[in-house]
């Protein structure tokens, strides 16, 4: 439940890193992992989960976000072609 909470989240903060940032397509996902496992981290004051829970739920929701992220991209993409 706290990684489907954590993924949208994540996605907006790669979203605005990669406007910011310009950095190589390869780096995404590895960089979304570690941006989910800090803000996972930094939820400690939303949830009462220990500090291993919370970075496990950060990663999955990182590598989550990334899927999330190209799955939006696949669907507006299919949607210019109709």
């Amino acid at each position: 439940m706290f990684s489907s909470l954590l993924a949208p989240l994540v996605t907006a903060m790669m979203e605005l890193l990669k406007r910011t940032f310009p950095f190589p397509k390869k780096y995404i996902p590895i960089c979304s992992f570690f941006v989910g496992l800090f803000i996972g981290l930094l939820a400690s004051p939303f949830t009462n989960m220990n500090a291993e829970l919370r970075l496990w739920s950060g990663g999955i929701a990182g590598l989550a976000a990334t899927g999330l992220y190209e799955i939006g991209k696949k669907s507006k993409k299919s949607k210019r072609t109709c």
